[in-house]
């Protein structure tokens, strides 16, 4: 298997590779012509259908976003919660261009699940339609809203994990580094699974898995950084809270737990961004998936290497609420 021009990449896992097979015709070629489609992919209503079969509620408030404009967030707990517990404020994916509120929440089920705790979901707003800085000030508007309201939905607000997944992972990642900057909620954690971080994509593995089509690639990625960044796209005065991957100073962000698949562009900025954690003295687990391409355990749950990520997962969580 070979990459663009004549650089070689590591291959997909054969399980995962045979799931993406079948599924190709499927999935739309993603891009700016199917953007309705690849949205219309996400619906609220059935996850919260699978979330009460579960066992689990939500409940659906309005709060102040970015500039005070009105946005909703969605309460999670468990049926049977009462007093506080930790918290895990929950970003979606996306791209920064797609998805919504809910969209990831059955993979952080079974942390509330499990720790009793309560999840914060945010309908933040999404470019193209809403360009940097809002998609991450709507994020951090919901983490201080989750803060502020902590007595109220039953949460510790002194055991709050921020977590997110693709897109989700970045504004995770951007968010964290405002609530640092802003002396904003004290996190525990920070769960960034396969996160979006760098607009640039001059890594060997962006070069590397581009021009999939089906799957998150470079190509891809870097039109959805346009959508999000607007003028300042390819530019050097992208924010850091954006594009964290810019930032040169990590000192004081919380632990954080980081994956990636071994066999999607944002491999190295995933490696180099915990390896720029290390280097500022903060404690980070990194996970490489051979194989693995972007998404890989959303769309094969059933392979053997998404269930080992997912219990990775699971085991970094119960060790910071334990």
């Amino acid at each position: 298997m070979t990459g663009t021009g004549t650089s070689p990449r590591p291959p997909f896992e054969p399980e995962l590779e045979a799931v993406l097979t079948a599924l190709s015709d499927q999935l739309p070629v993603m891009g700016p012509e199917t953007l309705a489609q690849m949205r219309a992919f996400s619906s609220n209503e059935r996850v919260v259908e699978q979330l009460i079969e579960l066992g689990l509620v939500c409940r659906d408030v309005t709060i102040a976003g970015h500039e005070g404009a009105e946005i909703v967030a969605t309460v999670v707990s468990r049926a049977d919660h009462t007093g506080t517990g930790p918290g895990i404020y929950h970003i979606h994916g996306g791209g920064m261009i797609a998805g919504l509120r809910m969209d990831g929440l059955l993979w952080v089920a079974p942390w509330l699940l499990a720790h009793d705790a309560v999840a914060v979901t945010v309908e933040y707003r999404r470019a193209p339609e809403h360009q940097d800085p809002v998609p991450v000030e709507d994020s951090y508007a919901g983490l201080t809203w989750m803060a502020e309201h902590a007595a109220e939905i039953g949460v510790d607000p002194d055991r709050i994990l921020i977590a997110g997944a693709s897109a989700g992972g970045g504004l995770a990642a951007g968010v964290a580094l405002l609530a640092r900057d802003r002396q904003g909620p004290k996190l525990i954690g920070q769960m960034l699974i396969y996160p979006m971080l760098d607009d640039r994509h001059v890594t060997v593995s962006a070069g590397q898995y581009d021009g999939l089509g089906v799957v998150w690639d470079r190509t891809i990625s870097l039109w959805a950084w346009e959508c999000l960044l607007g003028d300042s796209f390819g530019g050097d005065d992208v924010s850091i809270y954006a594009a964290p991957s810019r930032a040169t100073d990590l000192t004081g962000l919380p632990p954080a737990f980081i994956d990636a698949g071994s066999a999607e562009c944002f491999r190295d900025e995933d490696v180099a961004f915990a390896s720029a954690l290390w280097a500022a003295g903060v404690q980070a687990e990194l996970h490489v998936w051979p194989g693995g391409f972007h998404g890989f355990d959303g769309m094969a749950p059933h392979a053997a290497i998404s269930k080992a990520a997912v219990a990775a997962r699971d085991a970094w969580v119960a060790r910071l609420f334990g």
